[in-house]
């Protein structure tokens, strides 16, 4: 089926219909008006990806939407962010409102608007130029409404778009819709169109739209709008064998059949094109359409195929020779010969890049070796110099030593201006060459290594640096560096064996001849906290008589920063007045980001420790000093604490979705999928979602073990162990909390293991190994004496209950008093809650009446939390006990919530199968069934829809 759209094809410059994409077309348009969206059209060369866009574009730039384009060229100069540079400059802000401050940072790429944009920020690193930039763009498009943002051609982009489009897909503004075209072809084996790191966000639409090649009768369609009746069946079928559904190959012969049909020599044409061999029929339609130009015509064409970019007229007849007037004759011949197009206001290319490359074939190639050097001695003429274009055309000549020079130079001016994707690929290409000797070789890996660091898709540069180290032609330092980059930039990934490995040996190696990078490896290994504290303490020895006698402020702040962090894991209470000496104000961005770094890490480990206060305090302050610039990773670490802070006050509402949220910012960050797994296995657990609990947990368990710090490994152990425990399943919940131990042992992490230490005793009494759980007790008072750790002192309170809850029953309440007691001084209402109902059960075997008071106040806590499971058990505990007094007969709620259909209501609104509900509340599949059938006749709703109408009421009991 052919559509026309808005007024048809031909009125908005198309010679052909569109046809063989209503599919296509209807898929692309519904993905983009139900924002936000990420559209991925994928097709080979000369399939109709841009025409299907174009078509999309102008139906909904009718709707008002803006419709922003940006193309990616093979031949890029080193502009940062190009393509999406071009696509925003053509924004349409006569109605878009102000523009908030983060936009700022858009107005030196965007040199024509900058008189709308807020000022620029201060200059930052290019790990927070790439943040900056980010919400930059988000703003921007946030504050232009219905937006649709279009990256043409995105095998060719550089990395730095890539990454820049990357971090935008996981976190689109509400109203934008992004749309990439591609060839899958062209991508590196393996890869994807946005890297590894790209998955498609929750909560975003879109679609993944491949186009095909055209049917015969679709091919038919298309030679009948282009002839009319002489359009014979005949005919389609000798276009579709020799364009094999390829669209722009049969427009090509189609542009040529209908410049002859008022002839006799349309018959002639349709002879050739019958008995014609041409791949694909391709080569014989440009060539055809080549040999019938001027010579003038003829110039300008080769020069075209030559330059292979979008290119002025000034430029071609600069490159072809013929003077000003026969240029601009020429042009226009080539343009109404459907031989070029006009791709921007006053540049030229041709139609297709399959188009270009058959006319690069037709220029003899004597005459190409002639266009190609006097396109070097044009190009050096203009300014900016086109280092990028001018090193093809020098390798295009055979002058593969001018090559490797213009390379690197082009190489170096886009890490100048902030291009990394560029430089990379550059770099790639002159270091794969092995005439690249001696010091440009050593530069030039060097330069790799430092944009590889700043990359996102580390992965795609991890490879090369591994053979570079292998290369003896370089020496010892510059491989110990790119040893470290590589190492780093692993421990960053993942912080497993083969990144420590390497680390480790770059400290040795640049120890002697480089010991300011050396001592960046030794802060890293002195972070390897699972080898034990006298590793640890050994190399931040090392790294501070490295740095004694430098005059380096900024490397004293690291090592200053590593050890602070390592006093917080100790418990060492005189951390607390150094954090406060720290520069807030310094002058130098990156003093201040070391103090960031340490605020940070202080923060994330005072959250173990129990001073959930302070950590929030210093988490906010190392939030605020990363949105100055100094070190945005630290900004946005910070949140993360900040989100395990509300989960430990209890703020649950919308937690899981904050993380995923941030995790959708940084997908590759392992310590953040780690965070989201224990808060969801926590959540899951006190809703009763067994399974799904023990997933996540399971899940964080196994990222846990692979982190710098053990606290991830820790966390996950206790609440895994506690699962088990819950399902009366002793000797698995020990398994877990044994192997945990000896984490903790080797690390001497007693101080931040709140929550094991009790799960492990607890196990261990549970299997009959009473003597070990009190040899563990002592081992936990030994290993705290002295620590500054109010949460695993709470905790260690309730380990002496455990131990007395047989033997004396009242002490072990006492106990359990305390605990609850100090939970509630740091502020974590759910273990306090749990300390409360531990006192209850050791008060009932004693006398039942001094235990409903911790009780009742523990199912208060619950309630006001939303622990579902744990609000039935201590409900179903009251019954038991007869601590709840009813009137005569069973109490009827009408059309009402009974207190047991509020709580399976709780647990519908969070997902609950009915299978989980039956587990959390203690039922039979069949009666769960049952009570939740009566919710949804109450509630007049859908299980979909609970959570939209269902209002929280008492608790049971």
């Amino acid at each position: 089926m052919s559509r026309d759209f808005d007024g048809g094809a031909a009125g908005r410059g198309e010679r052909f219909p569109l046809v063989g994409r209503q599919r296509e077309f209807e898929r692309l348009l519904a993905a983009v008006r139900n924002p936000p969206a990420v559209v991925l059209v994928e097709g080979e060369a000369g399939i109709g990806k841009s025409r299907l866009v174009r078509e999309a574009s102008a139906a909904l730039r009718a709707e008002r939407y803006q419709v922003l384009t940006g193309f990616c060229h093979p031949l890029r100069e080193p502009l940062p962010y190009g393509p999406v540079a071009d696509a925003l400059c053509r924004a349409d802000l006569a109605d878009a409102p102000a523009f908030p401050p983060s936009a700022g940072a858009l107005a030196p790429l965007l040199p024509d608007l900058a008189d709308r944009l807020p000022p620029p920020p201060p200059p930052v690193d290019p790990a927070g130029r790439r943040f900056q930039l980010l919400q930059a763009v988000r703003s921007f498009l946030t504050a232009l409404g219905p937006t649709v943002l279009v990256v043409e051609d995105l095998h060719w982009t550089d990395e730095a778009t890539r990454d820049l489009l990357l971090l935008l897909a996981r976190d689109l503004p509400p109203q934008l819709s992004l749309v990439l075209t591609y060839r899958a072809e062209e991508l590196s084996p393996g890869s994807a169109v946005l890297g590894a790191a790209y998955s498609h966000p929750p909560g975003t639409g879109g679609s993944v739209i491949r186009l095909g090649p055209l049917l015969e009768s679709e091919v038919q369609e298309l030679a009948a709008a282009a002839l009319g009746p002489h359009a014979t069946a005949a005919l389609g079928a000798v276009l579709h064998r020799r364009s094999e559904g390829l669209p722009l190959v049969a427009e090509e012969d189609l542009i040529t059949l209908a410049e002859h049909r008022s002839t006799r020599g349309h018959t002639e044409a349709v002879e050739r094109l019958r008995v014609a061999d041409a791949p694909r029929g391709l080569r014989e339609a440009i060539t055809q359409r080549l040999t019938g130009l001027s010579p003038a015509a003829a110039s300008i064409a080769g020069a075209a195929a030559v330059l292979a970019v979008p290119a002025s007229e000034e430029l071609l007849t600069a490159l072809a020779g013929p003077d000003s007037e026969q240029g601009a004759d020429a042009l226009i011949e080539l343009l109404r010969a459907s031989v070029l197009r006009e791709a921007e206001p006053g540049t030229y290319t041709f139609r297709h890049v399959l188009a270009q490359q058959v006319a690069y074939q037709y220029v003899p190639a004597p005459v190409r070796l002639r266009l190609h050097r006097r396109a070097i001695e044009v190009l050096q003429a203009r300014t900016p110099v086109p280092l990028v274009q001018i090193a093809h055309h020098t390798l295009a000549v055979g002058d593969l030593a001018g090559w490797l020079l213009r390379a690197q130079e082009a190489a170096y001016q886009a890490i100048a201006v902030r291009d990394g994707g560029t430089a990379a690929a550059l770099l790639h290409q002159v270091l794969d060459r092995p005439e690249l000797e001696g010091e440009a070789r050593s530069r030039a890996a060097l330069a790799l290594a430092g944009v590889a660091a700043t990359s996102l898709d580390f992965r795609s540069h991890a490879g090369l640096l591994r053979r570079l180290l292998d290369d003896r032609r370089l020496p010892p330092e510059t491989r110990g560096e790119i040893r470290l980059r590589l190492g780093i930039g692993l421990l960053n990934e993942n912080a497993v064996r083969a990144a420590f490995e390497e680390v480790e040996q770059a400290a040795a190696e640049l120890a002697a001849c480089r010991p300011e990078l050396a001592v960046r490896a030794m802060v890293a290994l002195a972070l390897k906290e699972a080898e034990g504290p006298q590793y640890t303490r050994a190399w931040l020895e090392r790294a501070e008589d490295t740095v004694r006698g430098s005059g380096s402020e900024v490397l004293r702040a690291t090592v200053l920063a590593t050890r602070l962090t390592l006093m917080t894991c100790q418990g060492d209470s005189t951390v607390w007045e150094l954090t406060e000496r720290l520069p807030r104000h310094a002058e130098d961005p990156e003093l201040l980001g070391q103090t960031a770094r340490a605020l940070l890490n202080v923060a994330d480990t005072a959250t173990y420790l129990g001073h959930d206060r302070r950590a929030a305090a210093l988490a906010t302050e190392a939030r605020q000093l990363g949105t100055r610039g100094a070190r945005p990773i630290a900004a946005f670490l910070s949140r993360a604490v900040l989100l395990r802070q509300d989960a430990l006050a209890g703020r649950w509402d919308g937690l899981q979705g904050r993380l995923d949220s941030l995790i959708e910012e940084y997908p590759t960050g392992a310590s953040l999928r780690a965070e989201r797994a224990i808060l969801a296995g926590s959540l899951a657990a006190v809703r009763g979602q067994r399974t799904a609990a023990l997933e996540f947990f399971g899940e964080a368990l196994a990222a846990g073990v692979d982190q710098l710090l053990v606290g991830f490994e820790l966390r996950a152990a206790a609440g895994l162990s506690s699962l088990h425990l819950a399902a009366g399943d002793g000797p698995r919940a020990w398994a877990v909390a044994e192997k945990a131990v000896g984490t903790v042992r080797r690390a001497a992490a007693w101080p931040r293991a709140a929550g094991l230490l009790s799960a492990a005793v607890e196990a261990a009494l549970a299997g009959d190994r009473r003597g070990i759980a009190e040899q563990l007790s002592a081992e936990i008072e030994r290993g705290l004496r002295g620590c500054d750790a109010p949460a695993a002192a709470a905790d260690l309170e309730v380990v002496h209950g455990l131990l007395l809850e047989e033997s004396d029953p009242g002490s072990a309440a006492g106990h359990f008093a305390e605990a609850a007691r100090r939970w509630r001084e740091i502020g974590r209402p759910y273990e306090t809650a749990r300390a409360l109902e531990r006192e209850s059960k050791a008060r009932r075997r004693t006398f039942a009446g001094t235990a409903v008071e911790p009780l009742t106040g523990a199912l208060a806590l619950f309630t006001d939390l939303g622990a579902t499971a744990d609000v039935a058990r201590c409900a179903q505990v009251l019954r038991d006990l007869g601590l709840v007094r009813r009137g005569p007969g069973r109490r009827g709620y009408g059309s009402s919530l009974s207190p047991r259909e509020h709580q399976v209501a709780g647990l519908l609104t969070a997902g609950a199968t009915n299978q989980q509900i039956a587990e959390a509340l203690s039922l039979s599949p069949r009666t769960a069934e049952n009570h939740v059938a009566k919710v949804l006749k109450k509630l007049g709703t859908s299980r979909k829809r609970v959570a939209a109408v269902y209002s929280p009421g008492p608790a049971d009991g």
